[in-house]
């Protein structure tokens, strides 16, 4: 793994010589993996984008039916860091922190096999120690255009009437709006003419027991001409990336690393791909870890002065599943 000085070198070397090149790190920016891309090499880690694994072999796996428990945390532990976190907007140091738990899970699915049976736009796998599955996008770039596309509200499909509601919700409106709000802020220390193109459209998210609906925007500026030779700058400006921190983002982070009891790691890091001339890259949301033979799946959701502990411990329960 890189530091992230080092780790900016190198992007802004590989970018300005159109060096394709695969990539993932943690959290905070911290550390960094970063591999040339090439199909004759098999890369210490598996990227897939869009349904393309671009930078290994494929897998090949035994099919079986999938079995999948979660055993979630009580509520009592999850509504006394809630609170925690409540307290802190309400003194003002935060509008909006994205809080996170994980919950055990068993499956007669190894990591390598979740791999390739999920189906997600962005999908990692480093092999005996975590795979991703995620439909977030952090950044695209293409030409000179850069592109985000926070995730904000989710909501039962199954629920009569789902899209109005979620559409309606007081609560999800907000939060929506202050996380579009912070990577329109974000993408101003990189781009010019930032600009909100589609606000709050719905993305419907296929699990292994249910539908889930999700809420996105999309956040566009433009990039000066030489915006390669400073790819490694402009991602790590841009992070930890806002939809799965909060704002404002300084003050927040301090708060997520007082109420969580564990070390995200990798998890709600970024991972993505440079062909040469753009790139594509998630945030890593659905993520399954493996630690001591216990695998762990981490999930939250961004709590406001509005929030409700039930509702918000449901949506933790919700998005832990398999999109199989």
């Amino acid at each position: 793994m890189l530091k992230k000085k080092e780790a900016i070198h190198l992007l802004n070397k590989l970018g300005k010589q159109n060096i394709p090149f695969n990539f993932y790190c943690d959290f905070l920016g911290e550390e960094w993996c970063i591999e040339e891309a090439s199909s004759k090499i098999e890369g210490s880690f598996k990227l897939s984008i869009s349904s393309k694994i671009v930078n290994s072999h494929q897998l090949s796996v035994v099919s079986k039916e999938p079995q999948f428990r979660k055993r979630p945390i009580p509520f009592g532990e999850f509504n006394a860091a809630f609170d925690q976190v409540v307290h802190q907007i309400n003194i003002g140091n935060s509008f909006l922190t994205n809080l996170t738990f994980r919950t055990p899970i068993t499956t007669n699915l190894s990591l390598d096999e979740i791999f390739i049976r999920s189906s997600a736009r962005y999908k990692l796998l480093v092999p005996d120690q975590f795979v991703v599955f995620s439909p977030e996008t952090f950044i695209k770039i293409k030409g000179n255009h850069i592109h985000s596309y926070p995730m904000k509200g989710t909501i039962d499909a199954s629920i009569p009437e789902a899209e109005a509601i979620i559409l309606n919700d007081e609560k999800e409106t907000a939060e929506h709006i202050t996380i579009v709000d912070l990577i329109r802020n974000d993408l101003s220390q990189v781009a010019g003419n930032v600009s909100v193109e589609k606000f709050r459209y719905i993305d419907k998210i296929q699990t292994s027991d249910k539908d889930l609906l999700q809420v996105s925007s999309e956040v566009k500026g433009e990039l000066s001409s030489d915006w390669r030779s400073n790819l490694g700058s402009i991602i790590t400006r841009l992070l930890p990336a806002g939809s799965i921190s909060g704002a404002p983002k300084v003050e927040t982070i301090k708060i997520i690393q007082e109420a969580e009891d564990y070390d995200r790691g990798c998890y709600t890091g970024v991972c993505g791909h440079f062909d040469g001339e753009s790139l594509d890259s998630g945030v890593m949301i659905r993520f399954i870890q493996q630690e001591n033979g216990q695998l762990h799946y981490c999930s939250g959701g961004g709590i406001t002065s509005f929030s409700d502990a039930e509702k918000e411990y449901r949506e933790m329960i919700d998005k832990v599943y398999l999109p199989l």
